[in-house]
């Protein structure tokens, strides 16, 4: 019998077993005894996880699912990977519809967003409401039973704020969305600064913005916290209606967002085809493969969009060639919007651009042209659009 000296078993714990999360950060509230009796008694389940890349890419989302299928042995799952690298909540609230509620009645729903409100969008509060708020009332008043858990990652800014003791702003408006509507948030920023500050764990050790395993664990043990108590709790409570304030934080919030469809907006000039990506200079990502796109690189050139509700914008692949568009809404003022991005000099980079976010709930018309002008970084002046969003 060969003995392993205690020290090498301690070091050989520390390097490969992932460090265990308090439960200071994870922040429950009301009940999930809609997911634990549709889990545990219909033997079915829908969950969606819906976010940037942090969610698209392997990590805290297939744990999360890993441990549900464990959980539940006899439970048919079916499981959303609603992530889209780049994406903000803005973005995520005008492609809740599409991407997540028109999947059928989702029983449990992950979001994630804070990294990409602070770093990608560089949002300012109002945005990081407007966004949250949209995607948590538009799911609640769509699937009044839906159960919901946020949880927010961290990069290096953020964390840096967290180690002064400060909270990073999209987290803080997102966490005044999430008590006002009663919903879970898992606190994965500041566990990570409380273990990076207490010697537990290191930046280089938990990943990075996108984190290594050993961070995805720690994401997944805090959710499974969550949950396995949240359940203990409403294990023996029937299924009901999450409750929906009257009020709203901000009543210009996209919580009635959804794609419109640029087709109907084509003519000579504006295209709405699939580009020939090979041939345009900038990277592609094959998440928007073989999708139409309404397109123009023509100064000038005119197009007409009709709509209805209180918000128009576009949410577009922004690449190195990403020009200026003007928009005049209903007879307005021609107004300016820049859709090159600092990522776009090698990206064709996926975004929302707003347009008009205040208008009176009614039909309304809506004149895009090309603007001969562009972003000094960008190399031409092209637009190319995946939907329009709208708040009817």
């Amino acid at each position: 019998m060969h003995f392993i000296p205690v020290f090498s078993v301690l070091i050989f714990f520390l390097i490969f077993h992932p460090v265990s999360a308090t439960e200071k950060n994870i922040n429950l509230r009301g009940s999930y005894s809609n997911s634990f009796s549709q889990f545990n008694i219909n033997k079915t389940g829908r969950v969606a996880f819906m976010g940037g890349s942090i969610t698209q890419m392997d990590g805290y989302r297939p744990m999360v699912s890993n441990f549900l299928k464990a959980k539940f042995t006899d439970t048919k799952f079916e499981f959303i990977n609603a992530g889209i690298s780049s994406t903000c909540s803005t973005t995520g609230a005008f492609r809740l519809k599409e991407h997540v509620l028109d999947r059928g009645q989702v029983d449990l729903f992950f979001v994630e967003f804070a990294v990409n409100d602070d770093q990608d969008a560089a949002h300012a509060k109002r945005e990081c409401v407007r966004g949250m708020e949209g995607i948590i009332r538009h799911a609640r008043t769509a699937q009044p039973k839906i159960d919901i858990v946020v949880t927010y990652f961290v990069n290096p800014r953020m964390l840096d704020q967290l180690k002064e003791g400060k909270v990073p702003m999209p987290i803080a408006a997102h966490e005044e969305v999430l008590k006002h509507y009663n919903v879970s948030s898992i606190f994965l920023a500041q566990e990570v600064a409380d273990q990076i500050s207490s010697g537990k764990l290191t930046w280089a050790k938990f990943g990075g913005t996108h984190p290594k395993p050993a961070g995805n664990a720690i994401a997944s043990d805090m959710i499974q916290k969550l949950l396995t108590n949240a359940w203990k709790v409403n294990s023996s409570i029937s299924k009901s209606d999450h409750k929906i304030p009257e009020s709203l934080i901000d009543e210009a919030s996209y919580y009635r967002g959804d794609f419109l469809s640029p087709k109907s907006a084509s003519n000579e000039s504006w295209s709405w085809y699939v580009p020939e990506w090979k041939k345009i200079p900038g990277g592609f990502r094959n998440t928007f493969s073989g999708m139409k796109l309404l397109c123009c690189e023509t100064p000038n050139k005119e197009t007409i969009i009709k709509f209805s509700g209180s918000t128009l914008g576009a949410y577009v692949l922004a690449g190195p060639d990403a020009g200026i568009i003007e928009v005049s809404v209903d007879g307005g003022a021609w107004k300016s919007y820049d859709l090159y991005h600092r990522y776009s000099r090698g990206l064709h980079y996926p975004r929302t651009v707003i347009f008009a976010a205040d208008l009176k709930e009614s039909d309304h018309t809506a004149r895009i042209r090309m603007s001969g002008k562009s972003n000094k970084g960008s190399k031409g002046s092209s637009a190319r659009i995946l939907n329009f969003t709208v708040n009817r």
